[in-house]
């Protein structure tokens, strides 16, 4: 994502800003006592136009083609003054991918020497620690809808910041309907304006659309480091109000419906900072033996499928959620029978391009582009080539239920634990404290045709066990599950009742060590009798466990775990 800036500017960096030593996706540890924000923020945004080069010049007037827009330049710090204590304020950013660079940074400084707070709304998660920066400067009262930074997490689950966890196709339906507070300014970062002040977004849309049209004001960062190849790939359509809403006419995967940019009244720009910067890049690991297994398990199941005339060679779109294991196992595609795949989802990763590579992709429509550093090496460079073949749209398009349904979506997502009757938990240690969000999980399991959750059966090194008697949260029921995988097996729970599926999933999913417990606690539940049968004081105990003594281990001995319940 080279850019004449990078060399004219002098300060400005071409990568991701940051403060200290604090880097994206750090542990808790690494961002403890983090140091006051330094001016790090928006290289460009405190320069004159009258700095820049003539080839400067000449990229700044290619993107920028609202002939209105030098009135209303100005630098991070003083856009910053625009949003004042107790604002609702939106800003683009999902999965940290496309979120404003510099503005953050400047309320940070802000908030460090005058002391105040907003109710802030993204589309997810945001990347270069803003979050964890805006939470160590106690300028968030109010955050939603979804979030990954482990400063902003401890905050949340101290009860200094109030979280909202939403399904993400609903919170600008929400906000559209006055069911929330309405929108002072929208921060939304552009690679590109357009003649009548239209905002081109970045390598995300998530919320970016509506809140830019719902907001008072605008603020648009110009990110002059974000590759020109962007323009043209998104497809922004706004759902009518209701009740004479009209059906939204996405029919296939490559649907184009919209405009190439949110067109938004240009006397709403307050603000137009310059900044030049990148993406934190994904933190997805390489997938290992157990990914291997689950992916192995996934192909044959949907293999068999194919056989059984349920789906055909091509499948049925696929969606992947963000994550580690969730990139694996879509990237163990490439191995299986399967051609001319199409993908709907909410996040492109590296998996993405991957099959897109492999030849086995033909088309890819998500709301947000979020690759590791390695792939974002030759992706941003030589995006152009990828452009035919995929769409980025607003979240409420990527993750609208009926959209999912009807295009008949196999959904791939990440469980934290499951329990023997196939109810999931994806966001809350030990049912109480917040890890992400639900994010879109629940947009696609309750719609898809097929519901899949996947995770490895044991965490911290075997000393927890994901397969539990009881979920201790549940974000997904058992209505909304229909296929369980760990590294052990598959369980296919359709038309089974809950008896059956606790037979299933303990003999195929969970982990040896913890089997005979699994079994003794079912076998008890049973003899109690019930639909759903349980013994409610036990139901919690491994949780209970986790709690006092930091592991489930005693569950491996079965005397052990009769005794502890």
């Amino acid at each position: 994502m080279s850019s004449p800036f990078s060399r004219s500017a002098g300060s400005v960096t071409a990568g991701p800003v940051t403060s200290g030593s604090v880097t994206s996706g750090s542990d808790d540890s690494a961002t403890a006592g983090m140091a006051p924000v330094q001016e790090t923020f928006s290289l460009l945004s405190r320069m004159e136009i009258s700095e820049l080069d003539e080839t400067s010049r000449a990229e700044l007037a290619r993107r920028c083609r609202w002939q209105g827009w030098e009135s209303r330049h100005m630098s991070a710090a003083k856009a910053a003054e625009l949003i004042q204590d107790g604002m609702t304020v939106g800003m683009s950013g999902f999965t940290r991918a496309g979120e404003a660079k510099a503005l953050p940074l400047a309320l940070v400084e802000k908030a460090r020497r005058e002391p105040f707070s907003i109710t802030l709304m993204t589309g997810a998660s945001l990347g270069n620690d803003l979050d964890g920066q805006m939470a160590d400067a106690h300028m968030l009262a109010r955050r939603m809808p979804f979030q990954v930074d482990p400063v902003l997490r401890r905050a949340i689950n101290a009860g200094e910041v109030m979280f909202i966890d939403q399904h993400l196709s609903e919170t600008v339906e929400l906000l559209r309907n006055h069911q929330l507070s309405d929108m002072n300014v929208a921060v939304v970062e552009a690679c590109a304006i357009t003649a009548d002040g239209g905002i081109v977004p970045t390598t995300s849309v998530g919320n970016s659309a509506s809140y830019a049209i719902l907001a008072d004001k605008v603020i648009i960062e110009l990110n002059l480091e974000s590759p020109a190849a962007l323009e043209g790939l998104h497809d922004i359509y706004i759902p009518q109000m209701r009740p004479s809403r009209q059906p939204i006419p996405i029919v296939a995967p490559d649907s184009r419906i919209g405009t190439p940019y949110i067109p938004i009244d240009p006397d709403k720009i307050a603000a137009i900072v310059l900044t030049c910067g990148h993406d934190s890049p994904s933190s997805c690991a390489p997938g290992d033996v157990d990914t291997q297994r689950i992916a192995g398990h996934l192909v044959e199941l949907l293999k068999q499928e194919v056989v059984l005339g349920r789906l055909t060679p091509s499948l049925l779109p696929l969606q992947a959620g963000i994550g580690s294991m969730a990139n694996a196992v879509m990237s163990g595609l490439k191995d299986g029978p399967f051609e001319h795949l199409t993908m709907y989802s909410e996040v492109l990763q590296d998996s993405t391009f991957d099959l897109l590579d492999a030849g086995k992709l033909d088309f890819a429509s998500g709301s947000s582009i979020t690759v590791t550093e390695e792939r974002g090496r030759t992706l941003w460079k030589d995006l152009e080539r990828y452009r035919d073949r995929l769409i980025l749209r607003p979240q409420e398009l990527s993750n609208h239920p009926g959209i999912v349904r009807r295009l008949g979506v196999i959904a791939v997502n990440t469980a934290l634990e499951f329990d023997i009757y196939g109810n999931v938990n994806s966001t809350h240690v030990c049912g109480t404290r917040m890890m992400n969000g639900i994010g879109g999980s629940g947009d696609f399991a309750r719609n898809a045709q097929l519901s899949v959750f996947i995770t490895k059966s044991l965490a911290k090194g075997g000393d927890i066990s994901s397969v539990v008697p009881f979920a201790s949260h549940v974000d997904h029921t058992e209505h909304d599950v229909d296929i369980l995988v760990t590294e052990h097996g598959l369980a296919d729970l359709r038309g089974l009742a809950p008896r059956e599926r606790a037979e299933l999933i303990i003999e195929h999913c969970s982990d040896p060590s913890y089997r005979p417990a699994l079994r003794a606690y079912f076998e008890e539940a049973c003899q109690r009798g019930g639909h759903t049968p349980h013994c409610l004081e036990q139901a919690l105990s491994w949780h209970r466990e986790v709690e006092v003594h930091g592991h489930m281990r005693a569950m491996r001995s079965l005397l052990d775990a009769r005794a502890l319940a």
